[in-house]
This record gives structure tokens, sequence and C-alpha cells, in this order.
């Protein structure tokens, strides 16, 4: 793949090898030869420049840096040779003063053996004794200062090498600079060499490539050809750029015709984000007959409708010298909506601008998806709630039949038993005066008006008054 920046619009393509060939038709290869062979002179003159502005840069570093290494030692150098010289000095400062302090001694001594003959040997050999000693005390001071000055000249000594050693280690250090310098200027001029060489070689390769295809364009890449090409192209990307995608070719002519291939994306959620409808058409340069890419947008727009996709592409390699459609992405909306005619190199970039695109109306989808879930939950809340209603209706009227009917049973029962009730009333009624009347019931009465009976009774009572006599 080849990356294009259009002059127009300052967007950038990724074009495929036979667009590639189709932009470098216009170019002659003289010019090309030319241009190419000015910019290898120029980049060998500022490779030049810069190996020379860094030999001259490292050169003056170098120069600075001993310069200052050098006045740094020619001042340890004198400042060496002042303590030396001070040392000197002063160790013969003490020299002479110390021979002084001696000669006053042997004067002095001198001077009391002339004034002191008539002293006593004892205050002699003591004064002796004590100048003496004063000599010891003063040649142990003398030597105490030469060990001092020594140990001096020594410490000197070992500062100054010290000072060199550092001296040696900076000059080694810049000394490997410079060769490292030295070493990765020669890699950077073999590697802008052999940078140079790989790109015009592949250039080259890219050219001779480039022309190979176009000139197999013409004979083999018809038909099929361009679309194993672009399903090449797109299975190349597909695990990285359209993991959920489906690209599958159009194998349903039920309806009597089929576009060549079926593009279709949708996200974690499994909503559709776009789908195209892909149709690819190619012919030989040596066919009589040239077709127009206008002759299949018709049909093309048919099988975009009936197979329910969104955006319709004819991937077109006719009128091969037109610039309106060697210039990029042509789309013809004014005669067939959501539609786009495009060149094999345009291939991968349409689906890339048009799947984006429908991203940014993806939110609106699911928005408008979930309204529509909702309408469609109100809806059967509603129709649930109506489906309630007619059923509590149904199940009231019925309960309210059975409950009239419960009714009028139940009045019916009070009836039959109010006029049960009444019939045992008038029964206890009437065994109530059947008893009064039975109460009422006497002898007399019975015999009133049957004279047998009378005599009957009579007779009962007769014997009864003999028997309890």
């Amino acid at each position: 793949m080849h990356e294009i920046i259009c002059p127009h619009c300052n967007k950038a393509f990724k074009i495929d090898e036979a667009g590639y060939a189709d932009i470098l038709k216009q170019i002659r290869d003289s010019d090309f030869e030319q241009q190419l062979h000015e910019r290898l002179e120029l980049a060998e003159k500022e490779k030049k420049i810069a190996v020379e502005l860094a030999k001259s840069k490292v050169g003056s570093e170098m120069q600075k840096s001993a310069a200052a290494k050098d006045v740094e030692i020619q001042e340890l150098k004198a400042k060496l040779d002042a303590g030396e010289v001070a040392q000197k000095l002063a160790v013969t400062e003490a020299l002479n003063a110390v021979e002084r302090e001696r000669d006053a001694l042997k004067n002095e001594l001198e001077k009391i053996r002339q004034d002191s003959h008539a002293a006593s040997e004892l205050a002699e050999a003591k004064r002796v004794q004590s100048l003496q000693e004063t000599a010891a005390k003063k040649n142990a001071e003398i030597q105490a200062l030469k060990a001092a000055l020594d140990a001096n000249q020594v410490a000197q000594k070992l500062a100054v090498r010290e000072a060199l050693s550092e001296v040696e280690k900076e000059r080694d250090v810049l000394s490997n600079s410079l060769k490292q310098a030295e070493l990765e200027k020669q890699l950077a001029e073999k590697s802008l060499k052999d940078k140079y060489e790989t790109q015009i070689k592949d250039r080259d390769d890219a050219i001779e490539r480039l022309r190979d295809m176009k000139a197999r364009l013409s004979t083999k890449m018809v038909g099929e050809t361009l679309e194993q090409h672009c399903e090449t192209e797109f299975n190349r990307i597909r695990s990285t750029a359209f993991p959920r995608a489906y690209f599958e070719k159009d194998n349903d002519a039920r309806t009597g015709s089929k576009g060549d291939y079926i593009f279709r994306d949708v996200d974690e959620a499994g909503t559709e984000i776009v789908s195209i409808m892909f149709e690819m058409k190619n012919e030989s340069d040596t066919t009589a007959t040239k077709k127009k890419n206008e002759d299949f947008l018709k049909e093309l727009d048919k099988d975009r409708a009936e197979k329910g996709c969104e955006y319709a592409v004819l991937v077109s390699l006719l009128e091969p010298d037109s610039e309106l459609y060697n210039s990029g992405i042509v789309d013809v909306f004014h005669r067939y909506p959501k539609m786009y005619i495009v060149r094999p190199q345009f291939f991968i970039p349409i689906i890339t601008l048009l799947r984006n695109a429908a991203m940014k109306s993806l939110e609106y989808k699911t928005e408008l998806a979930l309204v529509k879930a909702q309408n469609v939950d109100i809806t059967s809340f509603e129709n649930d709630l109506d489906k309630f209603k007619t059923a509590f209706a149904k199940n009231y009227d019925l309960a309210s039949r059975k409950f009239k009917t419960a009714i009028d049973e139940i009045d019916k029962s009070i009836d039959h038993l109010q006029k049960t009730k009444d019939a045992l009333l008038g029964t206890d009624r009437n065994l109530r005066l059947a008893n009064n009347k039975a109460q009422d019931v006497t002898i007399k009465k019975l015999t009133r008006s049957n004279p047998t009976m009378a005599a009957k009774f009579k007779e009962l009572d007769s014997q009864g008054s003999l028997d309890s006599e």
C-alpha cells in the first residue's frame, strides 16, 4: 500500500499497486529520473555539508577543550613552581635564622668564656650544659623543619602527579570522544548511503512492479481477478480494522440479480453500524465495446435496495482516462442515493470513511432503538392492560350474574322458609288451640247430652265408693 496526499484537500489516501500504477502513468520516466537524480545530488550535498559541519564542530570543540586543558596545566605548573620557590625561600630563611642563632650562641659562648674565666667550673659546666641543650633543641627544630620541608615537597609532587593524571585522563577521554565521533560520522555516512541506495532500489522495484502490474491489468485483472484483489485487500486488515464485520459474496439471486459483495459491520451490542453493497467492474484494453460506469448504476441501486444495504459502491477500472474517476472517490448522489464510484486503490478508504461516518450516528441509532423498545414496552403494557381490563370485566360480569343468581336463590329460600315458618306457626297455633280445647274437656261436658255415658260414669263412681269402704 502507498499513501498519497491530495494537493487540493490535503487528505491522505492509501492506494494499492494498481492505483499507484495509474498515477505513475501520468509521469514521464525521464522527468522522474531527472527529479530523482536532482534529489540524490541535493541529498549528497546536504550530507557533505552536514559531515563538514560535524567535523568543524568536533574540531572546534577539541581545540577549545585542548586550549582549556593547556591553560589549566600551565596554571598548575606555575602554582607548583611558585610553591617550590616559596619552600626554598622558607628553608633558606629558616637555615639562615638557625645559623644566625647558632653564631650568636657561639659568640655569646665565646664572650662568656672570655668574661667568666673567674667563674667556678661548676657554673661554667652548667652554662655549657645549658648551651648544649639549647643547641640540641635548635638542631631538633632544624631537623623538624627539614622533615616538614621534605613532606611538603612530597605532597607537592603527589599533587602535581594527580593533576597530571587528571589531565591525561581528560586527554584520553577527549581522544576517545574524537575517535567515537569519527566512527559515528563514518557510520552515519554509511547509513545514509545505505538508506538512499535502499530507497533507490525500492523505488526502482516499485516502478518495475507497477509497470508489470499495469501491463497485466489490461489482460489478467478482469472480472473475478478484481474481486479477488479487493477480497485479498480486505482480508489483509479484517482482523485489526473490522473484527466484527461481515464481508462475503452475494450469492442470493432469488430476485433475478445480485451484487458482488456485501459488507456489514456491527458494534458489540449487535447494532448494525453500516452496510454496503459492492460491485466490481473491469474490462480488457482490447475489448471492442467499451463500457461506462453509468451502465451499472441502476442495477447496483436495485441490488442495494433488495438486499437492505445502506450504501452502494462501484469499484471500477472502466473509463481509465477519465479525470473525474481518477481524481478519487466520486459520489453520484444526484443519480442514485448513497452511491459512490471508486478506483480499486480507494476500496479500503471508502469502507473506512463510511464506517467512521456511521459511527457518529451510532449513538443516535442506539437511542432510537431504545426509544422504539420503550414504545414497544408501552404498547405491550397498554395491550396487557386492555387484556386485563377485558378479562376482569368478563370475570366481573360472570361473577355478578352468579351473585345475582345466588341472591335470587337466597330470596327463594327465604320465601320458602317464611312459608315453612308460617306453616309451623299455624301448626303451633292449632296445637295450642287443640290443647286448650283438650284442657276444657270434662266428664260433665261429655255426659251433658249423652245419658248413656252419664249412667256409665255414675255407675263407675258408685263402684268406686263401695270399694273404698
